[in-house]
Formats: C-alpha cells, structure tokens, sequence
C-alpha cells in the first residue's frame, strides 16, 4: 500500500471529505493536523509547491493537491492505481 500524507485541520469540511475518501478505499493515511503543530505548517507549503488551503494531499511523497483534485482523480480512476503501484 503507498504511503498517504494528509495535512489538515480538524474543522475543515474538504479535510473531512478528502479522508472520508480514503477511508472508504481501505487506505491508511498519516493525518498532521496544522492547527495543532502549526510549526508543520511551512514544511507543507514548501512541499506542496506554495500552496497554504488545506487538505494537501500526498501519495508517496508526491503532492496530489487539495480536495477537489484528489476526488477528480478518483472519479477518472487515476487515484488506486496511485495507491497500488508496484513500487509504492
């Protein structure tokens, strides 16, 4: 299974979508939550290329974007093969 990172904050609607997603997949992610270490906060801006809205989103360390760009994944089946690559 490939290693999901979602940087999120508790109260936020598409943090809980985006998860909601995975979750339905069977697909374990690591949740960093930025409201409570907020010293996070810069390391996802930088990995995800100058983006501060979260969710972000990444698959083996590859940045997927936000909500609406992980579901538009999904919804064109792009996302499992994401998280069932062979070299994931």
């Amino acid at each position: 299974m490939a290693k999901v990172v979602i940087y999120s904050k508790e109260y936020c609607p598409f943090c809980k979508a985006v998860k909601a997603l995975f979750d339905s997949l069977d697909q374990a992610y690591e949740n960093i939550d930025i409201a409570e270490h907020p010293e996070r906060r810069d390391e996802m801006i930088e990995k995800a290329n100058g983006r501060t809205t979260v969710p972000q989103v990444f698959v083996n360390g590859k940045h997927l974007g936000g909500n609406d760009d992980v579901q538009a994944l999904h919804k064109k089946g792009q996302l499992q093969p994401l998280l069932y690559a062979e070299d994931a």
